[in-house]
């Protein structure tokens, strides 16, 4: 494994770090007053500073750099990493900035990957171009869909149209009503072979049957700036058949294929959160005196400090390997090292925040730093795209079967 990184990425690193102090740190403030006097604040790339910056993004050549081949930048897993560590400092401005924000990349890829000519050309291109955006509508309340064959929505073929029914929530993006199309997963075929059963299906936006409900709060925060999370009661929802992706019984496959680069891609930003939060303590810590010291020469401070600076060299070593894995034996053969991020980045990064916020008082707490949304958003990921415990038993299984052939060996 190569630790260097070649000409190419150094020079976008550059350009992204100069484009970041330039114009997306200083935009931070003015961009969330902005979407908080939207007539809809939830339409967040309606914002004239996003357009403006996503103007300037895309003259430095720095769009779609999370998508690899001819459709995005051709970037691989390796080469994106430190790119997109670089955004997570900006989370809520930056990867929307850059056109590389979730749940649109992991839809994109979807469709890169699976889709039609015909689907490509009428929803992947405006994607891309970033003149609408999209959701994923996998997740249900009535079922534990962290088994994603649980899903109850029922996509059924009735002559050259296919009938939906179900509820979906907590589908990022969604509340934005510039999300145009749902890429939904239901079942075709509710009494075939377990990973067999689940299809997934385009539904534009403006279908009749599809009802947009409300938003489902993060600890209290609306996330105006990923498009809300929302409830969907899909009733009667007609579709033709040709919006189906791969075929009849695929869904299951085709979300996994998609899940893979979206939880690398969560690491590899989150990794970028943490290393601002200790940019943050430090500061902090060297600013404020509490009896008759400053706060960075407090053992328990300095603690906090080393320990965050060891945790999160080790999280970059885990996704940079995952990265190079996912490259060069590909998604199915980093799978072990896919779990693994996906269980250790959240919770690492939640507990560097924490101490972060802890180093800043109730200050923390507030609206004034990026410190408590992000913490929220930390603790969030270690649900979305999976929850922790069902990685872990996966990881555990495989290694144990591992460990077992070693034996017998």
């Amino acid at each position: 494994m190569e630790f260097s990184t070649d000409e190419r990425t150094e020079l976008l690193k550059k350009e992204l770090i100069d484009f970041m102090y330039a114009h997306v740190y200083p935009a931070e403030a003015a961009y969330q007053e902005e979407l908080e006097h939207l007539e809809n604040p939830y339409a967040w790339s309606e914002s004239p500073i996003l357009q403006k910056l996503r103007a300037e993004a895309r003259r430095r050549g720095l769009w779609n750099l999370f998508l690899p081949g001819e459709e995005g930048a051709g970037l691989t897993n390796v080469q994106y990493a430190p790119l997109a560590e670089i955004t997570g400092r900006s989370r809520i401005l930056a990867p929307a900035a850059l056109n590389c924000s979730a749940p649109d990349t992991g839809n994109m890829e979807l469709l890169a990957e699976f889709g039609t000519k015909e689907q490509k050309d009428k929803w992947l291109t405006p994607l891309l171009e970033g003149r609408i955006r999209s959701a994923f509508a996998m997740t249900e309340p009535a079922v534990a869909s962290s088994d994603a064959t649980n899903i109850e929505t029922s996509i059924v073929r009735d002559g050259d149209d296919y009938v939906i029914n179900g509820r979906k929530w907590f589908i990022t993006g969604a509340m934005n009503p510039n999300a145009k199309i749902f890429i939904v997963m239901g079942k075709t075929d509710p009494t075939g072979e377990r990973h067999r059963q689940q299809s997934q299906i385009l539904v534009p936006r403006d279908t009749p049957g599809v009802e947009v409900k409300r938003a489902m709060k993060i600890f209290g925060y609306e996330d105006h700036y990923n498009g809300g999370h929302a409830e969907i009661v899909f009733t009667d929802v007609r579709v033709p058949i040709e919006n189906i992706i791969g075929g009849e019984g695929d869904g299951f496959a085709i979300a996994q294929a998609r899940l893979g680069p979206g939880r690398i891609h969560h690491c590899m930003r989150a990794i970028g959160m943490a290393e601002r939060a200790i940019k943050m303590m430090c500061e902090r810590a060297d600013e404020r005196v509490a009896f008759g010291k400053p706060l960075s020469e407090q053992g328990v401070i300095r603690d906090w400090i080393a320990e965050s600076r060891v945790r999160v060299e080790q999280l970059r070593l885990m996704v940079l390997k995952t990265a190079w894995l996912m490259d060069t034996v590909g998604n199915k053969g980093a799978h072990t090292e896919i779990q693994a991020i996906k269980i250790a980045t959240p919770s690492t990064v939640e507990w560097i925040l924490d101490k972060a916020i802890q180093v800043h008082g109730a200050g923390g707490l507030s609206q004034d730093f990026f410190l408590a949304s992000a913490f929220a958003y930390a603790r969030t990921i270690r649900f979305a795209d999976g929850p922790d415990e069902v990685h872990k038993n996966a990881l555990a299984r495989n290694e144990l079967k591992r460990q077992r052939a070693r034996r017998n060996a």
